[in-house]
């Protein structure tokens, strides 16, 4: 996987306590429509992100990627984003509950 066009990012494969949180390279995701892609700066833990990762809650099993507040740049942009153009700082929360990671 060419580290062009990954990113990294704390993940998951069983549920637990900080000890299963692990460094991973996944895939950078593209922006569909009406999305901003954020080059993450920094990034927000609440006890929604500790209970998840305990239990796995209404997420399911992991793998996963967890995590809704974020603060950074926009690195690119969707089809019909008219708001925000890449270089932009934002900050902000992903689709809660399933916009996570």
């Amino acid at each position: 996987m060419s580290t062009e066009h990954t990113m990294r990012a704390i993940s998951q494969n069983v549920l637990g306590g900080p000890e299963v949180l692990q460094e991973v390279r996944l895939e950078r995701p593209a922006p569909g429509p009406n999305q901003v892609l954020v080059r993450v700066r920094a990034a927000g833990v609440n006890p929604t992100d500790w209970k998840h990762r305990a239990t796995g809650g209404f997420l399911g099993d992991p793998p996963f990627v967890l995590g809704w507040d974020v603060s950074g740049v926009v690195e690119a942009t969707g089809i019909g984003v008219a708001a925000f153009q890449p270089g932009d700082e934002v900050f902000g929360m992903l689709p809660y509950p399933y916009g996570h990671g």
